[in-house]
This record gives C-alpha cells, structure tokens and sequence, in this order.
C-alpha cells in the first residue's frame, strides 16, 4: 500500500501492515502515537525522530522500531518511507524505548516488496511469509549508536534540549554545573545518574546527530564542522569515522568542501 493513512486500514485483521509513504523535504510530523509498533525505514533520505526518552538521527541503511502507543515525532530529510505496523501480540522487540537498527540488505528488500502488498493477504501464501520474515529481520537487526538520551530532571532536560536544537562541541560541563548551580564533581555524578551517559559521550553523540542530519541536506563537510565547534574539518572527520566507521564525505548528501 502507498500513501494510505494508517487509519484507514489499522483495524483490518493482520499482524502486519505494510505502508510506503512520501514526504517533501523538512516534512515534520508532530508527536503522535500508533496503537501498533512500528518499524519506519527511509528508503531515501534521513530521518530525525524525538520522543521523551531522547532523540535519534536515522541515516540511510537504517530504520527506527517505534514501540506500540510510544509518543513520538518525526522530520524528514527528503523521505520516502516504508513502515511496517505491528500488532502489539505480534512485536518481534520487547524493549519500551526507540532503537535505530540496521537494515541488511535482505530486510531493505523485504520492505520494499511488503508495501506491494494488499491489506487483506493472504497469510498462508508468499505475502504472509514475507511479512514474517521481515519481523524475524527486525528482531535479529543491530542497534546502532545514533541516539542522545534526555534526563528525567525538569531543568537538566531543558539544557538538553536547548543543546539538541544549537550543539557545539565547546560546551563544557562547568558551564552546565554553574547554571544548576553544583560544583563540576556533583554535575557530573548527577548526569550519568540522569542519562547513563557522561557529559562529554553524550555531548559528542548530540553533534554526531546534528552533523548526519546536517551533512543529509548536503551541507559541506567544513561549514558542518566549524558549525558544531570543531577546530578544524580533520579533527570533526577522525572524530566521525572512529565513532560511525565511515567519512562525513561519504554520508549521504554531503558535500566535501
């Protein structure tokens, strides 16, 4: 199915449904739910996906599991999506939060063939076993390092958040800890109690979503580097490839200079 609002067929009597959806560059879904899980692939383009827990970016290759009722929202990168909805007794993912998993080449091909798909298919013939193969695909899927956790603290998720709109490598913990007004110790003890992550991970992990989102729109490596703080291009680039294991240049979109 292409470009049908999951409302219209959501209470049609199979485990799976298969949508293929596209959306104009900067397309923002604001936070919504879905009474079934989702798994929402991006056959092109990059994807930027926000819930209470934290952000993700979601890059090319990728997709994002989106459990059953979790409030969420989505701006797309010049997307074209495949999104698979799961009956919540159906989910191949257990966990209650969101996950950036990898697509393999078989589970990108099985998405591709799921939203041909009718509504009504037949279980028991070739459409039922690709949408059962395709949930085995999910379960076994990676999970991928491309998320920056938000704090349960009212006033520490506020510079989170403010952080996540304008990052910038230079912040340092002792600012953060003068504006809650602790002692640097006390900060740093209480933000990894707040996100398991330490400052200066967690910060790194805030530029490296702002830098795919960014380098996705095809900004040049350079601007993107000096924009998040860096010193200089080389260093935002060893930093990106020992983290993501490939070159800002290679990402989709991006410009080198």
């Amino acid at each position: 199915m292409k470009n049908v609002p999951l409302s219209g067929v959501d209470g049609i009597e199979r485990d799976v449904l298969a949508i293929g959806t596209d959306y104009a560059p900067g397309t923002l879904l604001e936070m919504h739910s879905h009474r079934r899980a989702q798994f929402l692939y991006g056959a092109t383009g990059l994807m930027e996906v926000g819930t209470t827990d934290g952000a993700w970016v979601v890059p090319p290759h990728c997709g994002v599991w989106i459990p059953a009722m979790k409030p969420h929202r989505v701006r797309m990168v010049g997307v074209s999506t495949r999104s698979l909805y799961i009956e919540p007794g159906a989910v191949p993912r257990h966990g209650q939060h969101c996950e950036v998993l990898l697509v393999s080449a078989l589970l990108r091909q099985l998405l591709l063939e799921a939203i041909e798909v009718e509504a009504l298919y037949d279980t028991h013939a070739r459409d039922g076993l690709v949408m059962r193969l395709a949930l085995e695909e999910i379960a076994r899927a990676a999970t991928q390092p491309f998320f920056a956790p938000l704090p349960g603290n009212a006033q520490l998720h506020a510079l989170c958040v403010e952080f996540l709109y304008a990052p910038n490598i230079r912040v340092l913990a002792a600012d953060w800890a003068q504006r809650l007004h602790q002692s640097e110790r006390t900060f740093s003890r209480f933000f990894r109690s707040q996100t398991g992550m330490a400052f200066g991970e967690w910060r790194q992990h805030a530029c490296l979503i702002a830098a795919l989102a960014r380098l996705a729109e095809g900004r040049a490596v350079t601007a993107v580097a000096l924009e998040l703080g860096y010193d200089s291009p080389g260093a935002f680039s060893t930093m990106f490839k020992r983290r993501l294991g490939f070159s800002p240049s290679e990402s989709a979109g991006s410009a080198v200079l």
